[in-house]
C-alpha cells in the first residue's frame, strides 16, 4: 500500500469515527512533513474537506525546517492550501545551531522565513534559550532581532535535558553544564517583558503572538478540545477516547493494510484521567482554566479536580490566581509550572485513579 491510500485509508477510519464537522484547523507536524509533495499535501486536504468540510476560515499549518530544499517548494504547499507555516529556526546564532545539531545556518534560515512570509498569510518560528554561555544580554539582542523579522507568532523555549538524548550525555560528562534555576527564571523574565512590550505577549507558557495569531490548533490541545489523530505516530483524543498509531512507518502501513486504519491502541479516559490532562494542558494558558465549565463538559465534580488547600497556599505566594471558579497560573508561577502541577492537580486525581 502507498502512503497516498494509507493516509486517506487513516483519514477514512476517524471520519467515520469522529463524523461531527466541520474542521477548524489542520497540522501537519512531526517528523518532516515539509518533504511530503505538494500533490500529496493537495490530496489530503480535498480528501478531509470532502469527508468533514472545512470552517471558512480554517488554520492549516505545516511545520518545517528552514532550509533551502525545503523552502523551494513553499509556493507549491501554499498553492495546496498551506495557509500558515512554523519554522524550526531555533537559533540566531551559527554556533548554537552547530550545538545544537541543525544543520541550517542563520543565512539559510533567513532566507527560509522571507520566503515563508511571501507565501502564507501567518509564519511562525521557534528559538531556543538558556544555551550554554548565553548571557541575559546575549538572549536579549537575539530575542529583539527575532521580534523585528516581523512574524505575528513566536515558540520560545528553554533548552531542557531530556533522559536519552545526547545532551544528556553531555551533562554526564560535565561537557554541558546547563543553566541554573535562576539563571533560567531571569532569562524567562527577560522573553515575557520584552515580547510583551512588542506587542507579542505570552498566551502560553512557551508561546506568543499578536492579537488573533495565536495557534488555533494548538489552542485545541491546551483547551482540550477533540482532535482527530492520522499518521504514523499520531495521538488523538475524540470522544473521550485516546488513540495512538503505529509509530514506525513499516507498522503503520502493515496496520492500515490489514485494518484499513493506523491505530495502534484506542483507550477510554475515565472522567478523572480527562480533568487531569485537561488541567495539566489548560494551566499552561495565561488564560487559565476555568473549572466549572471543565466540570460541566466531564461530568466530574468541580471539588474534587484540585487541592484546595494548596491552590490557597500558592495563591498567597502569589504563583496562582483563584477567582470564582477561574484558576490561572500567574507570571510569577509560570516559571514554576512544573512544580505547581503535580502539587494541585495530581494529589486528588491519582488518588482516585489508584483506587
Amino acid at each position: 500500500m502507498n502512503w497516498r491510500d494509507a493516509l486517506i485509508s487513516d483519514l477514512n477510519f476517524e471520519a467515520r469515527a469522529a463524523p461531527n464537522g466541520p474542521l477548524k484547523s489542520i497540522f501537519f507536524g512531526g517528523g518532516t512533513p515539509s518533504l511530503m509533495p505538494p500533490w500529496l499535501v493537495a490530496d489530503l486536504l480535498n480528501e478531509a474537506e470532502k469527508l468533514f468540510g472545512f470552517d471558512p476560515d480554517i488554520e492549516i499549518t505545516l511545520e518545517a525546517n528552514p532550509s533551502s530544499v525545503e523552502a523551494a517548494c513553499f509556493a507549491e504547499l501554499a498553492s495546496a492550501g498551506i495557509n500558515r507555516v512554523s519554522l524550526g529556526v531555533q537559533s540566531l546564532n551559527d554556533e548554537n545551531l552547530a550545538f545544537l545539531g541543525r544543520a541550517h545556518s542563520v543565512n539559510e534560515a533567513l532566507s527560509a522565513l522571507a520566503i515563508a512570509q511571501r507565501h502564507f498569510q501567518r509564519v511562525s518560528f521557534d528559538l531556543i534559550y538558556a544555551l550554554p554561555g548565553q548571557s541575559e544580554a546575549d538572549w536579549a539582542r537575539e530575542l529583539e532581532s527575532a521580534i523585528a523579522l516581523g512574524t505575528g507568532h513566536l515558540s520560545l523555549y528553554q533548552l531542557t535535558i531530556e533522559p536519552g538524548t545526547r545532551f544528556e550525555t553531555l551533562v554526564r560528562q560535565g561537557v554541558l553544564v546547563p543553566a541554573d534555576d535562576d539563571h533560567a527564571a531571569s532569562l524567562y523574565s527577560i522573553t515575557s517583558e520584552i515580547t510583551a512590550s512588542a506587542g507579542i505577549p505570552a498566551y502560553e507558557i512557551s508561546n506568543h503572538a499578536r492579537p488573533d495569531e495565536e495557534s488555533r490548533h494548538n489552542l485545541i490541545y491546551w483547551r482540550y478540545q477533540d482532535y482527530l489523530g492520522v499518521g504514523p505516530g499520531a495521538h488523538g483524543r475524540r470522544g473521550g477516547m485516546a488513540t495512538q498509531r503505529h509509530k514506525k512507518p513499516e507498522n503503520f502501513l502493515a496496520a492500515v493494510d490489514r485494518n484499513s486504519h493506523g491505530i495502534e491502541a484506542e483507550t477510554s479516559l475515565a472522567p478523572h484521567e480527562q480533568a487531569a490532562e485537561a488541567l495539566i494542558m489548560g494551566l499552561r494558558l495565561a488564560e487559565g482554566v476555568d473549572l466549572s465549565q471543565l466540570a460541566a463538559r466531564l461530568n466530574y465534580p468541580q471539588n474534587q479536580m484540585i487541592n484546595a488547600g494548596k491552590v490557597t497556599f500558592l495563591t498567597e505566594l502569589g504563583l496562582l490566581n483563584s477567582k470564582g471558579a477561574k484558576l490561572t497560573v500567574t507570571p510569577k508561577g509560570m516559571p514554576l509550572l512544573d512544580a505547581i502541577l503535580p502539587q494541585i492537580v495530581c494529589a486528588e486525581l491519582e488518588s482516585e485513579a489508584a483506587a
